[in-house]
């Protein structure tokens, strides 16, 4: 009986890396949105929130996770946009050390200013985790968009990832 319930437990396990494994998100459309959040932590994720700022895909966007010690200039200067965008336009959330907390900070921010979309943006493996942080703590008064950055991951990044994400989905609903 245990060896069963063990052999269907690593089926399910492996059925849903495999779905996770080739089922990566890609970006989204061109849809505006109020706002965008980019998560720190991945090659590409800023530059394409700010690609979506400049183009006027949005209002506003927050960077949730940024160091303490960064500012606004170095902001500007590391991405080659103009310090008026980072000014006007973006804001540093450095209450964030991880994706749950990304959800938190994220989800705060947009009540904050009375936003009803957001466009999430993320490297492609690290979608569903997020994804699912944030619209835990939004509800479903605000329309989420996952607007994903292609990468090349590798295996070991990718069962790393998957195992957060399905550790997450589990312990979550208890509190944990």
């Amino acid at each position: 009986m245990i060896v069963r319930l063990a052999s269907a437990l690593l089926l399910a396990w492996m059925l849903g890396f495999a779905w996770f494994a080739t089922g990566l998100p890609g970006p989204a459309d061109d849809t505006i949105t109020d706002a965008i959040v980019v998560p720190t932590g991945g090659t590409g994720r800023v530059k394409r929130g700010m690609d979506l700022l400049q183009r006027h895909r949005a209002r506003r966007m927050l960077i949730s996770g940024v160091d303490r010690r960064v500012r606004p200039p170095e902001i500007a200067e590391s991405f080659g946009v103009p310090l008026a965008l980072v000014d006007c336009c973006i804001d540093l959330g450095r209450e964030a050390v991880d994706t749950r907390s990304n959800g938190a900070e994220t989800a705060a921010w947009l009540r904050q200013r009375g936003y009803r979309s957001v466009r999430l943006v993320t490297t492609d493996w690290h979608m569903a985790r997020a994804r699912y942080e944030l619209s835990r703590n939004l509800g479903t008064d605000i329309i989420l968009i996952g607007d994903a950055v292609p990468s090349e991951p590798g295996l070991m990044s990718l069962l790393t990832e998957y195992n957060k994400y399905v550790l997450r989905r589990f312990t979550a609903p208890f509190g944990l």
